[in-house]
């Protein structure tokens, strides 16, 4: 129906999360009115992205530098730890503009039922990073739901020998 090269581009766009074919078709026919430069632009920034985001060493979010901007931050609350299960939520938090504290991102959360165990969301880093800063304070920062429950009661339970404040946001 479509000439080859539409049909990839709509195909393509079909990998995005919530991308059916309707929404597909309508973002490959935007791209071709699209002039050249801006075609340019687009393709260049799906290519950048891809090749220079990793994650930081330091608090596992996502980043283009060494060492990601709020990790290098030397006038942040370097006590408070906010733990997220994912980078998304660095950056909605740190739109929000209300917390001066640090981050770390686990890879995910504790649900055994998907085969997820503790040892698959990497808290051995989060640990490591908690002895070797001067961490007082950890805010658990987990969707509302049996993963994120079962994930905060799990590092409550390993940190709980810890002279360490924790807690979790409210949800509700």
């Amino acid at each position: 129906m479509y000439p080859d090269s539409l049909k990839q581009l709509i195909e393509s766009f079909k990998y995005l999360p919530g991308i059916g074919e309707k929404s597909a078709e309508r973002f490959a026919f935007s791209v071709l009115e699209l002039d050249e430069e801006q075609v340019d632009m687009f393709s260049n920034s799906l290519k950048n992205v891809v090749n220079s985001i990793h994650k930081c060493p330091k608090c596992n979010t996502l980043t283009d530098l060494d060492v990601c901007n709020i990790c290098s931050d030397t006038s942040r609350d370097h006590h408070s730890l906010c733990v997220f299960e994912d980078s998304k939520n660095v950056f909605l938090f740190e739109k929000l503009g209300k917390f001066n504290g640090k981050y770390h991102v686990l890879d995910g959360l504790i649900s055994p039922l998907d085969g997820i165990n503790p040892e698959d969301i990497g808290l051995g880093s989060l640990i490591s990073r908690i002895h070797e800063e001067d961490i007082e304070e950890i805010i658990l920062a987990f969707k509302s739901g049996i993963e994120g429950d079962t994930t905060a009661l799990y590092i409550k339970r390993i940190l709980g020998d810890l002279n360490i404040k924790i807690t979790r946001l409210a949800s509700g």
